[in-house]
């Protein structure tokens, strides 16, 4: 239920600064991260929800669908999302990634359409009616999008196997930019040491604001903002697991046009030249 759903959470959730963190680039000439609060064309985020790119990084280690949500919450985690221009520098941020509409005809595979009981009432699954009427469905996409992701754990063994993933050029299942027909490209730049940042004035920070409280609009610097899920946790019934449930939204803001974003009571630190805030 909305009502309890929490926003913004963790905020003062850790004490010390993370000791290192891992930095890398995601990209694909198409993405599709959709949105939550719409059930008619299939609208997309401009920027992938903190649970997509917790996603797929799981992915990436090999973590079963519903088996990583303790690994990457917010209370153990932290992830710094910078828009970038594909096959740009990887430390320059860019303007959000422009969007396009994709018709499609969908034929129905829901569980419903596609199982059927013998006889002996046991049920079978068979492949949906190719002769079936299919439903046109208008997609928005994003358009040769590319972010940099910046991420620590507080689990030492899995940010380990992550680490040692990335470093290899591996991953144990594909990622994906949102659906999974949309396939990412992952460029691993290295280990870093967050610096946090010692003054609280005013900084310019290149990556989204996953808490743009301290956002100084500017009228040169036109920034957009969404709303979008932030953590998840595992819904179990008597004796097993049933589903996962939205536990936290987070409220994101970005810069149109590719300029930092004045934020004044920052949380923010230096990765590799670039200032970054965690979410």
């Amino acid at each position: 239920m909305q009502a309890e759903l929490s926003e913004h959470a963790g905020t003062d959730r850790r004490a010390e600064r993370p000791e290192s963190c891992l930095s890398l680039t995601i990209n694909g000439p198409w993405g599709h991260f959709r949105r939550v609060d719409g059930n008619t064309v299939k609208a997309t985020y401009r920027l992938p929800p903190r649970t997509t790119v917790a996603g797929l990084l799981a992915a990436i280690a090999g973590y079963e669908r519903d088996g990583y949500y303790d690994v990457f919450d917010r209370a153990s985690s932290g992830i710094a999302i910078q828009p970038i221009e594909r096959g740009g520098p990887p430390d320059v941020t860019a303007a959000i990634p422009r969007t396009m509409n994709l018709p499609e005809n969908s034929l129905t595979t829901s569980n419903e359409g596609m199982k059927a009981v013998n006889s002996r009432g046991r049920v079978t699954v068979r492949y949906p009616d190719p002769n079936a009427d299919r439903q046109r469905i208008n997609y928005e996409v994003l358009v040769d999008p590319a972010y940099r992701i910046d991420v620590w754990l507080d689990d030492e063994t899995a940010y380990g196997c992550l680490r040692e993933l990335l470093a290899d050029g591996r991953s144990e299942y594909v990622p994906s930019l949102g659906l999974s027909e949309f396939l990412a490209s992952v460029t691993y730049h290295g280990e870093y040491e967050p610096e946090p940042l010692t003054h609280r004035d005013c900084v310019p920070v290149e990556s989204a604001l996953p808490e743009p409280d301290g956002l100084v609009p500017s009228r040169d610097n036109p920034h957009g903002t969404e709303r979008s899920p932030g953590d998840m946790t595992r819904t179990c019934g008597p004796g097993e697991f049933t589903g996962r449930r939205t536990t936290e939204f987070l409220r994101w803001a970005y810069s149109r046009d590719g300029s930092p974003l004045d934020v004044s009571d920052a949380d923010a630190y230096r990765v590799d030249g670039r200032t970054v805030v965690f979410s």
